[in-house]
């Protein structure tokens, strides 16, 4: 009776662990600055000719969206109806976005159902010229199946929302990023001159009153 007491509460315990790591949740991977928008303009190409993997990684949305890729501004066939939904996928469920060639200009898209909108990693495509993305490393994650790879979080707002990009995240394979840095844009030539005009008119003028 002792052992088979025994036997139970061993039984209990292991299926205690394997429930434990199959109800294990992937979390986004946090922005440091929640609140205000990435600055960052990110460039993401493929690292060698082959094939782009996405896994989906967390999503905190209510709406429903669904991710795109676009190759060279070509989206691919294997994405062209939206995959990894969010209000069906698992975490570390995987699909591949379609076969390039080593150095291709890689857009996603995340596309919002409820709201018809679609924003994109290159936020010169966006409706709101809005950054709507955070990308950084990713380690891997041996209990979720994971591998290493390119994380990636979208906002799904106009405007950006929160800014804390975690409606949705995905991790990437096969992908390289590049980054730099939002700056204000350089007065053109023409702008200094009409500066230039409109302060040696200022000057013309006080003088004439003080001399008048």
């Amino acid at each position: 009776m002792k052992n088979s007491l025994r036997l139970i509460a061993v039984s209990m315990v292991l299926w205690s662990g394997l429930f434990s790591i199959a109800s294990v949740k992937a979390a986004s991977i946090p922005y440091a600055d929640a609140g205000t928008p990435d600055q960052n303009i990110y460039t993401f190409t493929a690292t060698s000719t082959g094939y782009i993997g996405a896994y989906f990684q967390s999503s905190s949305a209510a709406y429903t969206n669904t991710l795109s890729l676009l190759v060279n501004g070509v989206i691919t066939p294997q994405s062209s109806m939206g995959v990894l939904n969010n209000q069906t996928s698992s975490v570390g469920d995987y699909v591949n976005l379609g076969y390039v060639n080593a150095g291709d200009v890689l857009t996603f898209q995340l596309n919002v159902l409820d709201t018809g909108s679609i924003w994109n990693s290159n936020a010169s495509f966006n409706a709101d010229g809005m950054n709507h993305i955070y990308s950084t490393a990713f380690a891997g994650d041996s209990v979720l199946g994971t591998p290493a790879g390119t994380y990636l979080g979208f906002e799904d707002l106009y405007g950006g929302g929160d800014f804390d990009y975690n409606d949705e995240a995905f991790v990437f394979t096969n992908v390289s990023v590049s980054l730099s840095e939002q700056v204000s844009p350089v007065p053109e030539p023409e702008t200094y001159a009409m500066l230039l005009v409109g302060l040696g008119l200022m000057t013309f003028t006080i003088r004439r009153k003080t001399t008048a």
